[in-house]
């Protein structure tokens, strides 16, 4: 994801080198031109509001990020095309490990343990951990892929849905002989 020279959002910078045991509270409320911005990459038709409140504590050599996201949206139905509208409350729970990206390279013959039910840490690169792909992404992943309105299906606008499975076949039957031959 490419952003441009200024984040999206300032106040999701957060110094890790600089937090204390507790922790650091961080409160993003974005508005006006930002929230266009934000319609714009998540590609829906307006983002009406957007809050996200975070705890950003130090963890065994890395960062926990916990809180939740607010946010209302507005998309085009998949029926109609009016508009739908869809409020998201999403919780956050991400770590950040500093190396993450970095492959492990293990000596010839050694035991590996790999967790298969954890999560894998998100690397941490630098002094300063910016939260603004991490809210992007938890906004993206609830946006519903298929908005409709209540009750609404291609039936309640007249059009004639055919559950019959066709071949790709079954148009080449006109030019099979009705006698069975070819």
């Amino acid at each position: 994801m490419t952003h441009k020279s200024e984040p999206l959002f300032l106040d999701a910078i957060v110094r890790v080198d600089k937090l204390h045991a507790p922790g650091r509270d961080v409160s993003v409320s974005t508005a006006g031109t930002r929230l266009d911005e934000l319609a714009e990459i998540l590609k829906v038709t307006a983002v009406e509001r957007f809050d996200a409140t975070a705890l950003v504590a130090p963890v065994r050599g890395g960062v926990h990020v916990t809180g939740s996201l607010r946010a209302r949206i507005e998309q085009p139905s998949v029926v109609s095309f009016e508009p739908v509208y869809q409020d998201i409350d999403e919780p956050i729970d991400r770590v950040f490990m500093p190396g993450a990206s970095k492959p492990a390279n293990p000596a010839a013959g050694a035991e590996i343990f790999v967790d298969l039910e954890g999560d894998i840490p998100d690397p941490l690169e630098g002094p300063d951990l910016d939260l603004t792909d991490l809210l992007i992404e938890t906004i993206a992943l609830a946006i519903d892929p298929y908005p409709r309105r209540s009750g609404e299906s291609l039936e309640t606008l007249g059009v004639a849905v055919n559950d019959e499975v066709t071949s790709p076949f079954a148009s080449l039957k006109v030019f099979k002989d009705p006698s069975g031959k070819q």
